[in-house]
């Protein structure tokens, strides 16, 4: 049988199909997507001699992985100001108050974050973050700075003189969040990097039935993958199908007719094939609702926003793994609101937009990490958050404006918390960092982000250019901030 056929009666029962060397090389192969012949031809030897290297042992060492891992990508639709979340306590504040205006944030009510920095700086966390600042001084998160896409390695001297590749439209929303979700910001991406490293890890999940990536915000880029695809779950639970399939006074008769299509025979292939498919996804809802029901409710009480039901139903899928057969598992989740151009603060600095946004995100993300501990997973699981990009250091008078390097947070109990990592931007507008109105210029690629998150949760340094081709091009493929 070929790798073709194996695809179709993969899809058709709504699996992923079984992973062999050719057929994730050509998952990868099409993540490089199509540049330049002679780019295409050097990334597809880097992928293949990868590929070499790791041999068909460590596919099978990857389908051996029991211990179970998931990832939770938490995406901050339009733009997180950074320079809000994070702020200079000591000598630079005056700079900072000046630069900022009414934005900037009383110096009294930052939330102090001791722990090493490179420079020695002192740093505080915006004053509607008193949980999420008490699992740092616990040591279980850590805000990692001034990340965003990058083509390679960038100066301010070569962006100036534009002798350096950079990012296609910087400072727009939906190509940035591509760039982000795909970390290959100079070529046309086929995939995204969460669905690149499940491609690569899905074996270890053995016989599930379901996807190991779930959504629970609609369709994303981050989870497309080639052997993997994204399983769209609501914050509720299952999307619901059972309709379909339960019959009742209400829907006795449409159900029933579902139910005599499903069972016949059709001779159109189309039509057999729409057939199945659809079958199984009636199983594979039906299958999700009854793992759902059969566990335990969680005692650990979430804010009642949607970004709260929305980490409850991760949870509730993570205490679901056993009998959905998953030890492995990627996630993704979101919020929208970040978009400040205005109104960002009220009458006082410490409250408006973002004040709301960043306490939400402070009591859901916090409950999430209490429930991962009446789970017992909570060394398991490891949440990170991700943006379109930061915003201007540059008030426009009642917001900010669309940047570029920003900072965030990763909180879980593997996590060597307690510190920032990477290096914070020089806080000057026409600066050493600065490409226009305090727009910083990331001192940690994606792509570095993205693989200190892809070796925890199992891939290998060896494979690691097979999710992320352009590792390469930077200098560390781990920034310690997981254990």
């Amino acid at each position: 049988m070929t790798d073709r056929d194996d695809d179709a009666s993969a899809a058709m029962a709504g699996l992923a199909p079984p992973l062999t060397r050719r057929r994730f090389l050509r998952s990868a192969c099409a993540a490089v997507g199509m540049t330049s012949l002679a780019h295409t031809v050097f990334d597809l030897r880097r992928i293949a001699a990868a590929a070499t290297t790791a041999g068909d042992s460590t596919l099978a060492d990857y389908r051996a992985q029991s211990e179970y891992r998931a990832l939770v990508c938490l995406f901050l639709y339009g733009g997180n100001d950074g320079n809000n979340m994070v702020v200079p306590r000591g000598p630079e504040y005056a700079g900072y108050a000046a630069a900022r205006g009414e934005l900037a944030l009383p110096q009294s009510l930052l939330l102090s974050l001791p722990g090493t920095t490179t420079d020695g700086r002192q740093w505080g966390l915006h004053p509607a973050m008193p949980q999420l600042h008490a699992l740092y001084g616990q040591g279980k998160a850590a805000v990692v700075a001034n990340v965003g896409p990058l083509v390679a390695p960038l100066t301010r001297a070569q962006y100036d003189a534009g002798s350096a590749a950079v990012p296609p439209q910087l400072f727009s929303h939906s190509d940035q969040t591509l760039h982000w979700q795909t970390s290959l910001p100079d070529q046309p991406a086929r995939s995204g990097w969460g669905g690149r490293v499940a491609d690569l890890l899905h074996g270890a999940n053995g016989n599930a039935q379901l996807s190991m990536s779930m959504s629970l915000s609609g369709n994303n880029t981050f989870q497309v993958g080639s052997a993997v695809t994204q399983y769209q779950v609501s914050p509720d639970g299952s999307v619901g199908l059972g309709w379909y399939y339960d019959g009742n006074e209400w829907n006795d008769p449409p159900s029933t007719a579902i139910r005599r299509l499903m069972s016949q025979s059709y001779g159109n292939l189309f039509t057999q094939g729409y057939r199945d498919v659809f079958a199984r996804a009636l199983d594979q809802d039906r299958l999700l609702a009854a793992a759902l029901q059969a566990t335990a409710p969680l005692t650990t009480a979430f804010p009642d926003s949607y970004l709260g039901r929305q980490l409850q139903m991760i949870a509730r899928l993570i205490a679901a793994r056993g009998p959905l057969a998953l030890s492995r598992q990627v996630f993704f989740c979101a919020a929208d609101g970040y978009d400040t151009h205005g109104e960002q603060v009220g009458a006082q600095a410490a409250v408006g937009t973002h004040a709301d946004l960043l306490g939400e995100l402070d009591a859901a993300l916090a409950a999430f990490y209490r429930a991962t501990v009446e789970l017992g997973v909570a060394g398991s699981v490891t949440t990170f958050t991700a943006s379109d990009f930061g915003r201007t250091y540059a008030s426009n008078g009642d917001g900010s404006d669309h940047g570029w390097g920003n900072h965030h947070l990763v909180v879980g109990g593997g996590v060597s918390g307690g510190r920032i990592y990477g290096d914070m931007p020089v806080l000057q507008v026409d600066g050493p960092d600065d490409v226009g109105d305090g727009r910083w210029i990331p001192t940690i690629a994606v792509d570095e982000y993205a693989a200190t998150l892809a070796r925890w949760f199992g891939v290998a340094t060896s494979d690691l250019p097979l999710v992320l081709p352009n590792l390469g091009r930077f200098r560390r493929n781990d920034l310690g901030f997981l254990a």
